[in-house]
């Protein structure tokens, strides 16, 4: 099964369309949101294209195939708008004999893991900055921002396939990488 991870749209309707052709590049068979959809944030500048309404429009397009989590810049009022589930601070997926913990990254973090087991997986967004590595046993991710990338990365999203997490680049390239251990 082939999952591809989107966080931190803080409501740029330009590059979640970029990212909805991903999608269709990648067909994942689901595509899990890290939370902070349709809201910039107090801290972060306006993002290119931003337009909320048309963000919740277009995830809707979607919602079959959308497992999502809450972010930060979250709240019940983007609930109305979307017509999947987004409220949820944490989901557990389970994928391919492995746990995955998924949640945005303001409550649970890679600083302060939940309970889990050697080689689950915990992923999270919040923090726009990509990481594929492994903690204290636990494999810990983030597939970055797509519409705010910080640090100097370039916009990306995340794909777990095959035994593997990558978080790719809108040109096709690999930013970081790792394989889970058999």
């Amino acid at each position: 099964m082939k999952l591809m991870f989107i966080s931190d749209i803080h409501g740029s309707a330009y590059w979640l369309d970029k990212a909805i052709e991903k999608v269709k590049e990648e067909a994942p068979d689901q595509i899990v949101m890290l939370g902070d959809f349709m809201y910039h944030g107090p801290r972060n500048p306006l993002p290119e294209g931003y337009n909320p309404a048309q963000v919740a429009e277009t995830l809707n397009q979607y919602k079959q195939h959308i497992v999502a989590v809450r972010g930060n810049c979250d709240a019940e009022v983007d609930q109305m708008l979307l017509e999947f589930p987004m409220m949820a601070d944490y989901t557990v997926i389970l994928h391919e004999g492995r746990r995955l913990y998924v949640t945005h990254g303001h409550g649970f973090n890679m600083e302060q893991l939940p309970p889990l087991l050697e080689n689950d997986i915990f992923i999270q967004g919040h923090t726009h900055v990509p990481v594929a590595d492994k903690k204290d046993g636990i494999y810990v991710l983030n597939p970055g921002s797509i519409a705010l990338p910080k640090e100097n990365y370039p916009n990306s999203y995340g794909i777990i396939e095959n035994g593997s997490f990558l978080v790719k680049d809108f040109e096709g390239g690999t930013i970081k990488s790792i394989t889970f251990a058999s």
